[in-house]
C-alpha cells in the first residue's frame, strides 16, 4: 500500500511560521498584516497564491513578486521556529513503515522547504518527498501525485491520498485514488464536506484504518 500525504496542515502543523513570514513580507514591503485565520484560509494553493491573497486587491504584479521573494527568504530562515509535526503523526508514519507501506509526500509548498521540512522530521519515514516547482504542476492538478506513483513504480488501485483540505480532495479525484481528509488540519469538517469528503481521520492512527 502506498500512503500519499500532504505536508502543511495534515503531517506538520506549519501555520505560525507562515503567518509570521507573510506578515514579514508584507510589513517589509508597506502592506498591512493579516491575522493568522486569514492566512489559515489563505494557505493550500502553494506560496504566491497565500501572497497574492495576502496583499491588497489590485496590487501590481512587481511588487506582488517582490513580497513573495521576501516571504521566500524570510520563510526558508524561521520555517522550523514554531513548525512541528501534529501529535501522533510520527508514530503512524512509524507503524505504516512497519507494516511495509511506502510513504510520499505531494505539497503546493516550494520544493526546497517540502524536502528540507520532511527531511528534518521524517528521516527514514518518507520515501519521495515533492514540492512546487515551474518542472511540474502544482495541487490540484495531479501530476505530483503520479510523481510520487512513478518513483514508487505504484499503481492507482495500489494508493490512498491524505490531506486536509478542498485542494486535496480534488488532487486525489483527479489522481483517481481515494481521499481521506485528516480533521486535526486547517479545514474543518463543514467544509471538507461541502467540498466532496466522504472519509475522515480524527487523528492520525484512523488513517491506518480508514
Amino acid at each position: 500500500m502506498v500512503y500519499i500525504f500532504d505536508l502543511d496542515g495534515t503531517l506538520l502543523d506549519t501555520l505560525a511560521d507562515l503567518a509570521v513570514s507573510a506578515n514579514y513580507a508584507l510589513r517589509e514591503n508597506g502592506f498591512p498584516e493579516r491575522s493568522v485565520e486569514e492566512v489559515r484560509r489563505f494557505v493550500g494553493n502553494g506560496v504566491r497564491k497565500l501572497i497574492e491573497r495576502a496583499v491588497p486587491s489590485g496590487t501590481p504584479y512587481d511588487e506582488v513578486e517582490k513580497t513573495l521573494a521576501t516571504f521566500k527568504c524570510h520563510y526558508t530562515e524561521h520555517n522550523l521556529d514554531t513548525t512541528k509535526p501534529y501529535p501522533g503523526i510520527v508514530s503512524m508514519l512509524k507503524r505504516l513503515k512497519d507494516d511495509g507501506c511506502q510513504v510520499a509526500v505531494v505539497s503546493n509548498k516550494f520544493d526546497a522547504a517540502t524536502k528540507a521540512l520532511c527531511a528534518h522530521f521524517f528521516s527514514g519515514l518518507v520515501d519521495v518527498a515533492i514540492g512546487e516547482s515551474e518542472k511540474i504542476r502544482k495541487k490540484p492538478a495531479p501530476d505530483t501525485v503520479f510523481e510520487a506513483m512513478r518513483i514508487l513504480q505504484a499503481e492507482p488501485r495500489q494508493c490512498v491520498y491524505v490531506g486536509d483540505s478542498d485542494v486535496d480532495i480534488e488532487t486525489a479525484r483527479n489522481a483517481g485514488i481515494p481521499c481521506i481528509s485528516v480533521l486535526w488540519g486547517f479545514r474543518d469538517k463543514q467544509f471538507l464536506i461541502e467540498h466532496g469528503a466522504t472519509r475522515f481521520a480524527v487523528a492520525p492512527r484512523d488513517v491506518i484504518s480508514s
